[in-house]
């Protein structure tokens, strides 16, 4: 009776990991096709709360899991507030995560966690050590004062830290300073009188000077450039039709571009332009696939996908084309690692860069198509709103499984990008076939190992090596750096 009670028990709490690692891999907070924002955020929250209160530890270590951003930043701020619970033997593996994670993320989402610990009220000893080490730990902490002023003074203010040389006076006592011999933050001191220096500031920072200046915007654009990311001159040439109207050119580099950002980018330019620049643009997807395949080796045999262009791929506003973006970046992916591949789009077409979020989701053909062509593995990206009929991919499935392939010598994986609010997982196809949350393509190496869990056929002690190797490896990639 107890060895019952206790396998029921382990089988439970592993059930529960690996839905909220799924959610963590998928959700970030905002709204999709068929959610909004509010529920999303809500439904990620109670997650959070449950699988800290019941299994701490498991719970740390989902930060080596490969999960998103957002909720990377989510479990720091909720071990922070919590830290009187930890373990003593636990303690200082914690706080390395938590140390590492920090450091990982985008500095505008690391520099918010570290705000928000002031508008939560934490300030214990631990969240204060976390705030000084990240300051410590920046390669530019003066440019970063100047593009996160208001975030870094309050942090610095917060956490009680001493900053040293002219940081103090910069973010304190600005107006009291005639002249800086740190260049960028004279730069930034003479941009509110000279419309010249605006140039020398980053991009967020200039633009609220130059309309305090007036300057024209396309002039201030085309002569701004150089001190935009990679990511503001995403957001900006991706708006390429307005630009063509003031004949601004953003000149980005492809070859820096992630795989999905990539495709997400050439998703959000006119159907000519994609057609105009097709060759130019399928080999820059090619190369970003073969460097995602250098950081994270992947060999597959005979692969077919199946991929969603609905119209729900086209998501929301807040993530405008996701889930197709999604699906094209993992078509290159796949089609790199596999010695032989083979595509079945829910909407026909022989460019995937032509493809467009339309019609009704008919995830049965294509399915049909796939598992007829002899594949080693069958690899679907949807969000699992099949409607074209209903259910009858989950029908495919179920026959193929039970009277085709009772041995499962094909292995069928569906990878879904969009969190599904009701019942707090992602929406599934069949219970035959594991389903793992999928926000990029990059992740899909890692997300095929992590199937086998998803599926329920692994027991509990295995997703806590699992979980217990992932985090020595990012241990040791840190100390590394």
């Amino acid at each position: 009776m107890n060895t019952h009670n206790t396998n029921r028990t382990d089988q439970v709490a592993q059930e529960d990991l690996v839905m909220f690692i799924n959610a963590c891999l998928a959700c970030t907070g905002q709204r999709e096709f068929y959610d909004d924002a509010y529920g999303q955020r809500l439904s990620i929250d109670f997650l959070h709360d449950y699988i800290l209160g019941n299994y701490r530890l498991l719970y740390v270590r989902s930060l080596a899991a490969g999960i998103n951003h957002f909720n990377q930043a989510q479990i720091i701020l909720k071990l922070l507030a919590t830290g009187s619970d930890t373990h003593p033997e636990h303690r200082e593996e914690e706080g390395s995560l938590i140390a590492h994670a920090l450091n990982t993320l985008p500095p505008q989402r690391a520099w918010g966690v570290l705000q928000q610990l002031r508008q939560r009220k934490i300030n214990n000893r631990r969240s204060r050590a976390i705030a000084r080490d990240y300051l410590s730990m920046r390669r530019d902490l003066n440019f970063d004062a100047v593009k996160y002023r208001a975030k870094v003074r309050a942090i610095a203010t917060h956490a009680h830290l001493k900053l040293q040389g002219e940081l103090s006076n910069f973010l304190f006592r600005n107006g009291q300073k005639k002249v800086y011999t740190t260049e960028l933050f004279e730069n930034f001191r003479q941009a509110h009188y000279s419309a010249e220096a605006v140039y020398q500031l980053p991009f967020t920072v200039a633009e609220g000077l130059a309309t305090k200046h007036k300057i024209p915007r396309d002039v201030f654009l085309s002569r701004i450039q150089q001190q935009m990311t990679l990511g503001e001159k995403l957001r900006f040439q991706g708006a390429a039709e307005r630009f063509e109207k003031t004949n601004i050119y953003i000149d980005v580099d492809l070859g820096r571009i992630p795989l999905t950002k990539l495709a997400l980018y050439i998703l959000s330019l006119p159907l000519e332009t994609r057609q105009q620049q097709q060759e130019v643009f399928t080999q820059a997807l090619v190369r970003s696939a073969q460097l995602v395949l250098k950081k994270a080796p992947m060999q597959l045999g005979k692969v077919a996908a199946v991929l969603d262009c609905s119209y729900s791929s086209s998501g929301s506003s807040e993530k405008h084309r996701r889930p197709l973006g999604v699906a094209v970046a993992a078509h290159y992916l796949l089609k790199a690692a596999s010695r032989e591949y083979q595509p079945f789009w829910t909407v026909p077409t022989t460019d995937p860069l032509q493809a467009r979020p339309f019609g009704q989701t008919d995830l049965a053909t294509p399915l049909l198509a796939a598992l007829a062509s002899g594949a080693d593995l069958v690899v679907i990206v949807s969000d699992g709103c099949e409607n074209d009929p209903p259910n009858g991919a989950a029908e495919v499935l179920r026959i193929y499984r039970t009277k085709l392939d009772p041995q499962q010598q094909t292995s069928i994986i569906h990878c879904n990008p969009v969190f599904n609010t009701e019942d707090f997982s992602l929406h599934n196809l069949s219970p035959s076939i594991p389903t793992v949350g999928l926000r990029d393509a990059e992740d899909l190496p890692t997300m095929l190992g992590f199937a086998r869990f998803a599926d329920g056929s692994a027991p509990l002690s295995e997703l806590e090596a699992y979980l217990a190797a992932r985090v020595q490896q990012m241990l040791n990639n840190s100390i590394k750096a």
